[in-house]
């Protein structure tokens, strides 16, 4: 069946990253090329720490879309939620999973037709279409990276097999280290600060929507 596989659709604040605390449309894709999201297969993944659920169309206005249009008309309605006063540049985050899966052209022009500005957070393994605004690479461990330049390079750490002089080389306006999230995320986190304070081309991201209880 044709169309787009949602997994969820849903209005919050960017909790990672250089926009953090930025008012943000999440449209998850389901599925992704590094890990099928089911635990007997995470051993075996390639990316093995993944905290999101990306399985499935169960969530928040998932579903399988079936043009562009009508994924870009449930996005623009879920930004129109609660709003007060206009202001502010509309903004949808596309993740996953794997967004770059599904995310093509079409989807692209309809969701700026409707005014709406777009980021992406992708794993990097997939080359990136023309016309997103905001482009977000996470590298992992093992994987063969082809998109090497966008806005902001997001390095979980501490991440065994990353050369991350490499990741310097590549074309990115911001580099950030963030704690790799799990039982041991308290050392993580210290790793991360010792990162930074010997290479100040890097700076701390933090998943501040897990501190204050938002997605």
């Amino acid at each position: 069946m044709a169309g787009y596989a949602v997994k969820e659709i849903f209005l919050t604040l960017q909790g990672e990253g250089l926009q953090t605390g930025r008012r943000a449309v999440f449209c998850r894709f389901a599925g992704c090329n590094l890990w099928s999201g089911r635990e007997e297969d995470r051993a075996d993944a390639q990316c093995t720490f993944c905290d999101t659920d990306f399985v499935g169309m169960d969530g928040d206005l998932g579903g399988r879309y079936p043009t562009a249009d009508a994924l870009a008309d449930a996005i623009a309605g879920q930004w129109g939620k609660w709003i007060e006063e206009e202001g502010g540049e509309p903004l949808v985050v596309i993740t996953g999973g794997e967004p770059l899966l599904q995310l093509d052209s079409a989807l692209i022009e309809a969701i700026h037709a409707r005014g709406i500005t777009i980021a992406i957070e992708t794993n990097g393994t997939i080359a990136a279409p023309p016309g997103i605004d905001w482009i977000c690479v996470s590298p992992k461990s093992g994987t063969t990276i082809v998109q090497k330049s966008g806005q902001e390079l997001k390095l979980v750490w501490p991440q065994t097999g990353i050369n991350f002089k490499e990741l310097e080389g590549w074309d990115f306006d911001h580099y950030l280290v963030q704690p790799l999230d799990g039982p041991s995320r308290n050392d993580a986190r210290e790793a991360c600060i010792k990162f930074i304070a010997g290479h100040p081309k890097w700076r701390l991201s933090l998943q501040s929507h897990k501190m204050i209880g938002l997605r």
